[in-house]
């Protein structure tokens, strides 16, 4: 049988992101996304003007009516949260559908560059916590690790290249370890997977790499690609979507982050080739073929 993921998250018209990322993403690669929106916007909120359609109120009816269908879901996966209202009704949705076989991975959408999103109090940033030590899997950025460890985003950024490590992929030992260290830190309860994003660096020929680190409570890997520039919408939400899919149908983890990241590296190279505005989010559409599962003869 098919496997479905519940994703609850946000529907922008414009900007290649959340449910739109999701539901692209997820399908390629074999998976039944069963989407929990939980607003409707006419462009996602980096625009300049957009329209917005908030569904909190609209979440307990859906859960209620999937509950009454005797839905099961062989995953959960959370994106953007806008209020503690909305974690709240997710932990509705996590106590009716959150059960032994299924597994939660929540991308705990907070910031980026150090700086927290201004609807993010303190309140939310504790709820979020508990959403996230209710999770499996989590995939936080660098800023995002920080807030979930309450780690001053200055002790990273202020760490200095001291020495490099050997290896193919050279990149900066010290920073490597810190974020390691936080990251392993928070495997406990139910946490057993997380995939940090997005982390910048220089390696030992001097070429600006991104990176994906992966940690367990006893070990981490580096996945990283070149550089390509630009920050742009969405790519975050295609990574997340990939690694839940991705351990919907059974493949391992290392596997998939080097997928993901191999898929986002040429959507980003064709994006800046094209001038893409940040905001449109890139251009994935033409490389979901790289997602297909392979069939055997």
């Amino acid at each position: 049988m098919t496997k479905k993921i519940a994703v609850i998250n946000d529907l922008s018209g414009f900007g290649r992101c959340s449910l739109t990322a999701a539901i692209s993403v997820l399908s390629a690669m074999g998976i039944s996304p069963c989407p929990l929106p939980t607003a409707i916007l006419s462009a996602q909120t980096g625009y300049p003007s957009y329209y917005c359609d908030d569904y909190t109120d609209k979440m307990e009816y859906i859960r209620r009516e999937w509950k009454n269908m005797g839905a099961k879901f062989d995953g959960i996966y959370t994106g953007f949260v806008a209020s503690e209202e909305q974690i709240r009704q997710i932990f509705q949705f996590l106590d009716t559908f959150h059960h032994d076989g299924s597994f939660l991975l929540v991308d705990p959408v907070m910031g980026d560059d150090g700086i927290h999103y201004d609807m993010f109090t303190d309140t939310l940033l504790s709820l979020m916590k508990e959403l996230v030590f209710r999770a499996e899997i989590i995939t936080p950025n660098v800023t995002e690790l920080c807030l979930l460890t309450d780690t001053d985003y200055g002790h990273i950024t202020g760490i200095k290249q001291l020495s490099l490590l050997s290896g193919k992929n050279g990149y900066n030992k010290p920073l490597l370890k810190e974020i390691a260290i936080l990251a392993q830190s928070l495997c406990r309860q139910q946490i057993k997977h997380i995939v940090v994003t997005g982390i910048r660096f220089t390696d030992k020929d001097g070429i600006q790499k991104m990176g994906n680190l992966y940690a367990t409570e006893n070990s981490y890997e580096m996945f990283s690609f070149p550089y390509v520039g630009g920050s742009y919408s969405g790519t975050g939400d295609l990574f997340a979507s990939c690694l839940c899919a991705g351990i919907a149908r059974g493949d391992d983890i290392p596997s998939i982050i080097q997928t993901a990241g191999t898929f986002i590296e040429l959507a980003l190279s064709d994006s800046v080739k094209e001038r893409i505005d940040r905001n449109d989010g890139v251009n994935y559409e033409k490389y979901l073929s790289l997602l297909i599962p392979k069939t055997s003869d």
